[in-house]
């Protein structure tokens, strides 16, 4: 199971042995989910814990991966052991910093991680118990032990290379005015990479904020890919984050392999690298 409902959040938590993650991004992130969050669900910061943000985003990006020593040490702090069952929603339908984390406790090799689809506002739209309180620290918990990511990431020349063969596919998600080269609200310069297609991510939810059934994302993403087996497929965004909300719904649709460029828009384009661009 890789997207559940809130429904499903409800009777898997009374089910025991689940941790509830509420994964947030920006700078007010914390304060946001001090406002209000899920009962029981503990804190993640897309910045802080999903990424080793550095100075120069010309080298990884502006949400590089973090060192995983320190990712599978928050991981421990977090009460997070392979056996747990892990649910992760966000405040943005589970598209930034929900789907980040989704993807690396994927990458880790964990058993069991679920992408709440709707995030939040579903969780609350559900009736399910909202607080303003934090979890108190756990002192006691079981090291995450894990050598290294196990699903398969790509390098900037890895995805130039791609980007000019016709048996790969490069798939960019985000907003098609960023993509059409229009305006860029992020990053330097507004285009993308020259052979890539645009499906933004946002086209994998209805007009509730919810995931699309799995065979809607089937049906629509075969025709994305056509003939090409997914571990041919490069995903990528502005950073690395909302990739992994699309690359959640391909696993969903059982089209499972394709592979994240974490560096994404924000290093390609800080590099002498070929763009299209608005004329």
């Amino acid at each position: 199971m890789t997207i559940i409902t809130a429904v499903e959040v409800a009777s898997l938590s009374a089910s025991g042995d689940t941790i509830l993650i509420d994964a947030r991004g920006g700078k007010d992130a914390h304060e946001r989910y001090l406002k209000g969050h899920l009962l029981g669900a503990r804190f993640v910061d897309l910045d802080a814990d999903l990424s080793n943000v550095g100075s120069d985003a010309s080298e990884g990006g502006r949400h590089p991966l973090p060192n995983i020593q320190d990712f599978t040490r928050l991981l421990s702090k977090l009460g997070i052991d392979p056996s747990v069952k892990v649910m992760v929603y966000d405040d943005k339908n589970g598209a930034m910093a929900a789907a980040r984390f989704w993807w690396m406790l994927k990458a880790l090799g964990h058993p069991s991680v679920m992408l709440v689809s709707g995030g939040l506002a579903a969780l609350i739209q559900a009736g399910l118990p909202i607080t303003t309180d934090e979890p108190e620290p756990l002192t006691d918990f079981l090291e995450y032990e894990a050598t290294g990511w196990n699903l398969p990431l790509v390098t900037m020349e890895e995805v130039a290379a791609a980007a000019e063969s016709t048996d790969q596919l490069v798939i960019d998600v985000r907003e098609a005015y960023r993509y059409n080269g229009e305006s860029e609200p992020i990053d330097l310069v507004a285009g993308h990479i020259p052979g890539a297609v645009n499906v933004p991510f946002s086209e994998n939810l209805d007009e509730n904020g919810l995931y699309l059934p799995s065979d809607v994302l089937k049906q629509k993403y075969q025709e994305v890919l056509g003939d090409k087996d997914p571990n041919k497929v490069i995903v990528h965004c502005g950073s690395g984050v909302t990739a992994c909300h699309t690359l959640a719904a391909l696993e969903d649709a059982g089209m499972v392999g394709a592979r994240l460029y974490v560096g994404s828009w924000s290093e390609w384009s800080r590099n002498d690298n070929p763009m299209i661009t608005k004329e």
